[in-house]
């Protein structure tokens, strides 16, 4: 379905929030982490550009990942109104699981949440993910868990699920899938590569049917000083315009 440009017609600080969030989605698709129309990827408005009211920007429940534009994007307030001209609803599962994150994470502004084979599969194994590979030791350093409960689409699961979450930058939802936060959209992305990355991991080396060797709880410990080590510019600042840039070559029109 054809969306009106906003272009010109919203903030140039908020028209770039909403390509760098259409970009998100159409990666998601290009990387093997989407799930028809099924998961989201959520983007909390500055407060100068909404008036002071919490809103966020999530997908329209029926457009693919691949066709997500800045345009379509829908901006919703904490009690899920939609306040964009908008043929589409908004899924209520995704309504609850990030509005829920947004009204406790301020430090928060996106959470990307997928349904992957290989995410699920982990979610689903008594001890989750293990402490495998390099990609591993990055996710471990921040990673929290929250039980099944169903389809998220009822109230009493917030407090749950925000208590679970905690300050972690990584949730696995048992039998569900993978959640990630960021302070940008570049940042949850990213994080969301690793953890899906150290999933297909683990996969693939369970099925070797050897015996596995973990990373050591000492290597474990100093891996957030490692990072730290690798330079001042966060890791996601620097894949992300490489990530735009393989976008335009194989899935332009984001920006519309």
């Amino acid at each position: 379905m054809e969306t009106v440009s906003l272009q010109g017609k919203v903030s140039d600080e908020e028209w770039r929030l909403r390509v760098d969030l259409a970009a998100c989605y159409r990666l998601v698709a290009l990387y093997g982490m989407s799930d028809l129309i099924f998961t989201h990827i959520s983007l909390r408005l500055p407060e100068h550009l909404t008036e002071g009211q919490e809103q966020f920007l999530i997908n329209p429940y029926g457009m693919y990942f691949d066709e997500m534009t800045a345009s379509a994007l829908v901006r919703i307030d904490m009690e899920g109104n939609i306040l964009s001209d908008t043929p589409y609803i908004v899924n209520r599962a995704g309504f609850v699981i990030h509005s829920t994150i947004h009204a406790v994470r301020p430090d928060v502004q996106c959470v990307l949440h997928c349904h992957t084979r290989a995410g699920i599969a982990v979610s689903a194994q008594r001890d989750g993910l293990l402490p495998l590979s390099q990609q591993a030791s990055v996710v471990l350093t921040s990673l929290a868990y929250h039980d099944y409960e169903g389809l998220a689409v009822y109230d009493d699961e917030r407090a749950r699920l925000a208590r679970d979450l905690g300050d972690a930058d990584f949730l696995m939802l048992r039998n569900h899938g993978l959640l990630t936060t960021g302070t940008s959209v570049a940042e949850a992305f990213l994080n969301m590569y690793f953890f899906e990355t150290a999933c297909q991991i683990q996969l693939g080396a369970q099925a070797g049917g050897g015996p596995l060797t973990h990373v050591t709880p000492e290597v474990l410990e100093g891996v957030c000083d490692a990072v730290a080590r690798m330079g001042e510019s966060s890791p996601a600042g620097r894949a992300w315009p490489g990530l735009l840039r393989r976008l335009d070559r194989l899935n332009p029109g984001y920006a519309s």
